[in-house]
């Protein structure tokens, strides 16, 4: 089966009116060098089974609408403005149609042979309502993508030993670097949002993406409220993605968003009093590391809010204009 997967014929992507068994959801920001490379990857994908391919673009100033509208095949949206990840997402569930599932990439992946089609039987198999690949880094080594639910001694945790000691228990560490963990289909918390297939009653059910969290932790609540909700979340290792981690780009502002993010998140689903020590939790982290000017200027925004309004947040768009 697999041999047949990796040797199928590059397919056409199902336009905007007809029935799919998985529409794929792209959020773009400044892609165009990232994105030939994934729809080639999904194009054999679409050899074996009905995909539908929806691009939002987030008002980027390169070529990605120009890489994209080379590709006749695929649905583009303008979002009109930099929405986020959450956003973005958002704004392409107008152009799902009618899908069994609902694939979220990042545009900076590839997908491997066979990988969709892995996913779609794990949904089928586990009934979950989420599932996600194991991504490989720009090396091929796995990625840590498995996360545990975030809590104050897992930030504690992390505040005190950062990437050491990683096989430390996982009531003092939030990424899952146990390398078994990668290596056998099971349930988890939730996982890093570059690659995730949804069921779409449960997309239904869950509702739109936390726009407020602009980029970061949106995954995290997105997660966390599909739980809650009572669907499973599955890890299946057999579908592979390879993943370059230059999606969302790098910079000391995202990394004050980051951990600002973190705080919001604990706001959102847990008390007041929870919420305040997982702030300082946060603080912690930074403190114990500001001899490095990114984590200083990070303690600085975590410390007073005031500045949180500087911070990246979404451009709304004066109008938004979509075409195929």
């Amino acid at each position: 089966m697999a041999r047949d997967l990796a040797t199928a014929p590059p397919g056409r992507f199902a336009g905007p009116d007809e029935a799919v068994d998985v529409a794929i959801v792209v959020v773009t920001y400044q892609s165009a060098d990232d994105l030939d490379r994934l729809i080639a990857s999904l194009r054999h994908e679409a050899g074996h089974q009905r995909l539908r391919v929806i691009v939002a673009d987030n008002a980027s100033s390169d070529a990605t609408l120009h890489v994209a509208r080379g590709h006749s095949d695929l649905v583009v949206a303008e979002t009109g403005g930099n929405l986020g990840y959450a956003g973005g997402i958002n704004a392409a569930m107008a152009s799902i149609g009618e899908a069994d599932a609902i694939l979220v990439l990042n545009p900076d992946l590839v997908v491997e042979p066979g990988a969709v089609a892995a996913l779609r039987a794990r949904l089928r198999e586990s009934r979950a309502g989420i599932v996600v690949p194991k991504i490989l880094d720009a090396d091929g080594e796995t990625y840590p993508s498995i996360r545990r639910e975030p809590t104050l001694l897992r930030a504690l945790g992390d505040a005190a030993f950062g990437s050491r000691f990683a096989s430390r228990p996982g009531a003092f560490a939030e990424v899952v670097s146990d390398g078994g963990a990668y290596e056998n289909a099971h349930p988890l918390d939730w996982a890093t949002g570059a690659a995730l297939l949804i069921d779409a009653g449960a997309a239904r059910t869950i509702g739109p993406w936390d726009e407020r969290f602009f980029l970061y932790s949106e995954e995290t609540d997105f997660f966390r409220r599909a739980r809650d909700l009572g669907y499973a979340v599955w890890f299946e290792p057999t579908a592979v993605v390879r993943h370059t981690q230059g999606g969302s780009g790098a910079s000391v502002d995202l990394e004050r968003l980051m951990a600002v993010n973190r705080i919001r998140y604990a706001r959102k689903h847990h008390g007041r009093v929870a919420a305040a020590a997982y702030r300082g939790a946060v603080v912690l982290h930074e403190l114990a590391r500001a001899w490095m000017p990114a984590h200083r200027a990070t303690l600085r925004t975590v410390a007073s809010e005031r500045t949180w309004a500087d911070l990246p947040r979404a451009s709304r768009p004066t109008r938004a204009g979509s075409g195929t």
